[in-house]
């Protein structure tokens, strides 16, 4: 539990949700700007004199384009190519970098990164002493800009000193991720909210599922390949950089075409909401794949996404009783070098 969270009104659930009694949440973002605790989210700092080093070995992206202006999506994977977190990258100082990931997952991939760390000028401190909240709304960025005097030009992008860091995300709204100090919470919050109205943080884990990005949570590490999150379609592998741990897997598998699974995006026709791992079965009682996140949309319907095969299915599909319609991704499933997203104005 985060005592932070207590700071803004809200209550803190188990598996990482944070309600209030505002009505209507999802609908009410739909127009009005809104603001959240983003508790499922958590921080991990690579900070020294090797930082960069250290971590172009271990992680997909290129780390030199992250540069305080682009802060690109990457992820960590085992020798054999299956992701064991994905996160956002952002520099913070020249030798100070910064990942934002699933709370669940900060302190496994700690873990695994201090096996590597003795060999590197570098230390990791999983930071328990800031916090994230979200913006999402078209006001968001006068918000932003006006309190902490901080704007980011477009998704995957940051602004901000040592102490604040603002990051804007995709969505079929603007969305704009805020990082401070714990202690500054209170202040800010309580200024934020006379400007945009507080809600569950379930409302930006459904925005995230309607931009058809889905962030691995602990029991889910070590399963799935980068490309069977549609990662390299997000910028989130870049293949023009070195070697790092899974390297090879993770591009032959792009450059054979050997993916046989993908993130897809759905809505259940009902509104019961899947737990992650549920399956998904097809007319012929075939397994085809499994739920990673769901959330209710302003309908009071279920959105997901979910890893499922890629052969064609017999149907109706259906998952946890319900029936599931297939949706639209909001971005073409084909490879998005980091590079570009870095140079594009």
């Amino acid at each position: 539990m985060m005592d932070w969270i207590a700071a803004t009104g809200g209550r803190q659930e188990a598996a990482y949700r944070v309600t209030f009694d505002t009505a209507d949440a999802p609908r009410l973002a739909l127009d009005a700007t809104v603001i959240t605790p983003l508790a499922h989210l958590g921080v991990l700092d690579v900070e020294g004199p090797d930082a960069e080093s250290f971590l172009q070995g271990q992680t997909s992206a290129q780390v030199s384009l992250a540069d305080g202006e682009f802060a690109p999506l990457t992820c960590f994977c085992t020798p054999k190519g299956r992701m064991l977190a994905n996160a956002q990258l952002l520099r913070v100082a020249p030798t100070h970098y910064r990942l934002l990931m699933h709370a669940s997952l900060v302190a496994p991939l700690a873990e695994h990164l201090k096996k590597f760390a003795p060999f590197y000028k570098v230390e990791l401190r999983e930071r328990d002493d800031l916090a994230l909240l979200g913006l999402i709304g078209h006001e968001a960025a006068a918000l932003a800009e006006v309190r902490f005097d901080l704007l980011p030009p477009r998704p995957w992008h940051q602004a901000g000193d040592a102490q604040h860091q603002v990051l804007a995300h995709p969505g079929p709204r603007p969305r704009l991720l805020i990082c401070l100090p714990v202690e500054q919470v209170e202040q800010a919050w309580q200024w934020l909210k006379t400007h945009a109205t507080p809600v569950d943080n379930a409302v930006w884990r459904l925005h995230d599922i309607q931009s058809g990005l889905a962030w691995l949570e602990a029991e889910q590490r070590d399963t799935y390949l980068p490309q069977m999150l549609n990662w390299e379609a997000l910028g989130g592998i870049s293949f023009k950089k070195g070697c790092y741990t899974g390297q090879e897997v993770v591009a032959r598998a792009h450059f054979r075409g050997q993916v046989k699974k993908r993130l897809v995006r759905a809505q259940l026709d009902g509104g019961l909401l899947p737990e992650a791992g549920s399956a998904i079965e097809d007319a012929d009682d075939r397994r085809l794949g499994e739920v990673l996140c769901a959330e209710l949309d302003a309908y009071g319907e279920a959105e997901v996404l979910a890893v499922m095969s890629t052969r064609e299915p017999a149907l109706p599909l259906r998952c946890a009783g319900q029936k599931l319609k297939p949706l639209k991704l909001p971005y073409p499933v084909e490879r998005l070098d980091p590079e570009s997203l870095a140079a594009r104005e």
